[in-house]
């Protein structure tokens, strides 16, 4: 794998608030090509720090995922894409019409240009069987993922949110073109924090994965951009 093609797949997830965000945006800047904002920073700065890192340079991953009746999700939709963001979620849990809705909201607020890609949360990674089965779902975690995965195809989405355990799986059901997005990435060696099912960085690309999500192993290092860096480094060398 190049070195520029690595860079491209690796997102890193600064869940903090808006002076640490901008400090390791600068920090990572010409290093990194993505930026995931997730609720913490978003509840707290709204649509401003999207703009903020994308004229940083940075593509967003607006990581809100949601989940509501078709209606409000088509609005969201267009309100979170014409923040500037290039990639949203939804969860897959909100049934066919609402994914559909998402993509609609999300072509709106592009009029005439390219709309922000829109994936589907199947799993969350944080979730094990018994998690599962505490919700009433009595399926295995990788049957359920599948079937999230066909709807949120079935119904014009992008891609998907899953686990690197799935990420073979989903690129054999949603194709070559499909955004395959993995949280709970850890480098070997890293704290598992509140991630149950989750693999290294190269693992999860050679799995399947188009993008891979990192947060606490590069934002809570002594040197992030040494962190990023020796993932980027185990991307290319383990092609």
């Amino acid at each position: 794998m190049l070195e520029t093609d690595a860079r491209e797949r690796v997102i890193v997830a600064i869940d903090c608030g808006r002076e640490r965000a901008l400090e390791l945006a600068d920090a990572l800047s010409g290093h990194a090509c993505w930026l995931k904002v997730g609720m913490t920073l978003f509840y707290a700065e709204g649509p401003a720090i999207v703009r903020e890192i994308r004229e940083r340079g940075f593509k967003v991953f607006l990581d809100l995922k949601l989940h509501d009746i078709p209606h409000q999700v088509r609005g969201a939709a267009e309100a979170a894409a014409s923040t500037g963001a290039d990639l949203l979620t939804v969860h897959g849990l909100g049934a066919g019409p609402m994914m559909a809705a998402a993509v609609e909201g999300a072509a709106a607020a592009a009029g005439d240009g390219e709309r922000a890609k829109v994936i589907a949360v199947t799993v969350l990674t944080s979730m094990d069987q018994q998690a599962l089965d505490s919700i009433g779902v009595d399926a295995p975690v990788a049957d359920e993922a599948d079937r999230l995965a066909r709807l949120a195809r079935d119904n014009g989405i992008d891609g998907v949110v899953c686990s690197p355990q799935e990420a073979t799986r989903m690129r054999e059901l949603l194709g070559e073109d499909a955004l395959i997005v993995t949280p709970g990435v850890r480098p070997a060696g890293a704290a598992l924090g509140d991630q149950s099912r989750v693999a290294t960085p190269a693992a999860a690309i050679a799995g399947g994965a188009s993008h891979i999500v990192v947060g606490r192993p590069i934002t809570s290092a002594d040197d992030p951009v040494a962190a990023f860096e020796a993932i980027v480094a185990e991307l290319v060398e383990q092609a």
